[in-house]
């Protein structure tokens, strides 16, 4: 296995090395912006592709296949490249039908003769395109030391997938693709990784206000955020990645819940993956809110509301099924004082631990309510740890070795996630 890991590196690295990026120097690390959309709750980031380059919006989704934009309009470049049928650039995406455009537009981006074709997926309505090209064009980024964004460096042959318009449905206003981050030949962590040789890790963290913002590195820390320029890097507990073979996205293996250090009584068969990828608990940056399979989630959902019986509860709120009334619960560094909730990862002494920032969710002035969502009988996953939970969270994912960093809530560590300083990085968005 790992010679197959070293092979695939070293071809990867041969197809992006011989036009590597326009910089005086190679870059250890890169990042990019996190935007939280208020309206649909997405993250969103923002890269520049193209000749001349434009500013490209982009939904991120942790666990999607690769980059993929919209090329039925706008697009506008004179260093696009179609995926040429049966190259390299094809065998590697895992492009392997070939196609020809009987457009009488054609040539133009997403519609050329003798190509290859990828699947893209828009995984917030579950739309799939069918028959998309796979292409290659110039993608900017900012280098950075772990402490401020610096120099810009490009790749000019970065691959991804065209996708239509009609797959932009259920996206934020004024998207046009989105940036997938998951277990794929060229997801954007790989081919930056081959692009600039750096380590094979990427970290995500996502703001919690609308009108901040998070941040994505690309590469190894260190993570300094404000105002006390605390490396973040130093303060992860790791846990392994588990291999979904039916999935790109990233799951983990959770063997219990604590509910204010009680355990919480749970079919646990259904916290592994059986071998048709059904099962396990996944993390998504496209789910706004934590979602349960419902006998775990009724479980849940019952043993909090026991934990917290000094609260008023309240009538429930779509889409959560417990509320509280918010007036007597006092307020401290981590959030409301409610009880914590403990995903008990490889051994009782190594969790992740949610405090009431990230459990709880304000619907009104005076009611809260738990962000946990009843996911049915037979959901593909058991467990998913949406958005809402990984705010103020710091998570680095080592593809190379398969392991999640995760920091807890950085409100411990007296920062959040949009105290990296941006101040150099000026966003059209």
């Amino acid at each position: 296995m790992a010679s197959l890991s070293h092979f695939f590196l070293f071809s990867l690295l041969l197809l992006l090395s011989p036009s590597i990026a326009i910089a005086s120097c190679r870059p250890k690390a890169l990042v990019l912006p996190v935007f939280k959309d208020p309206s649909s709750l997405q993250y969103l980031t923002q890269i520049r592709q193209r000749t001349p380059p434009v500013p490209v919006n982009l939904t991120l989704d942790l666990g999607g296949q690769f980059l993929w934009v919209n090329c039925e309009e706008d697009y506008v470049s004179s260093s696009y490249r179609p995926g040429t049928c049966r190259s390299d650039h094809c065998s590697l995406a895992r492009a392997l039908l070939c196609s020809n455009c009987s457009s009488s537009t054609a040539p133009v981006p997403g519609c050329n003769n003798n190509t290859c074709t990828l699947s893209p997926d828009n995984t917030v309505t579950s739309r799939v395109a069918t028959i998309a090209e796979l292409a290659q064009d110039v993608v900017s980024i900012q280098s950075t030391d772990g402490t401020t964004p610096d120099s810009v460096v490009s790749v000019p042959n970065f691959l991804f997938s065209c996708g239509n318009t009609f797959m932009l449905d259920g996206l934020a206003n004024g998207v046009t693709g989105m940036a997938g981050l998951g277990r794929h030949p060229i997801s954007m962590p790989t081919l930056f990784s081959a692009a600039f040789t750096f380590d094979r890790k990427f970290a995500i963290c996502l703001n919690s206000q609308s009108k901040s913002r998070g941040v994505i590195f690309f590469g190894d820390g260190p993570y300094i955020f404000l105002p006390n320029h605390v490396d973040i890097s130093k303060h992860l507990i790791y846990t392994p990645i588990v291999h979904n073979p039916e999935s790109t996205e990233y799951f983990i293996q959770v063997k219990s819940i604590r509910i204010n250090g009680n355990t919480v009584p749970l079919n646990t068969s259904l916290l592994s993956i059986d071998h048709e990828g059904n099962g396990g608990t996944k993390i998504s940056t496209v789910k706004p809110y934590m979602i349960m399979e419902t006998s775990m989630y009724n479980a849940v959902v019952k043993a909090f509301v026991n934990e917290i019986a000094n609260i008023s509860q309240v009538a429930a709120v779509d889409p959560f099924g417990a509320c509280f009334s918010s007036e007597n619960i006092e307020k401290t560094q981590t959030g409301l004082a409610v009880p914590t909730i403990d995903l008990v990862l490889q051994s009782d002494v190594v969790y992740w631990r949610i405090f009431g920032a990230n459990s709880m969710v304000q619907v009104s002035e005076n009611v809260v309510c738990l962000g946990v969502v009843d996911g049915g009988l037979n959901p593909r996953s058991s467990i998913v740890i949406g958005g809402h939970q990984l705010e103020d969270n710091l998570l680095q994912f080592d593809l190379a070795t398969s392991r999640l960093g995760f920091s807890s809530s950085l409100l411990l560590c007296q920062t959040t996630c949009s105290n990296f300083n941006f101040s150099p990085f000026i966003s059209t968005y």
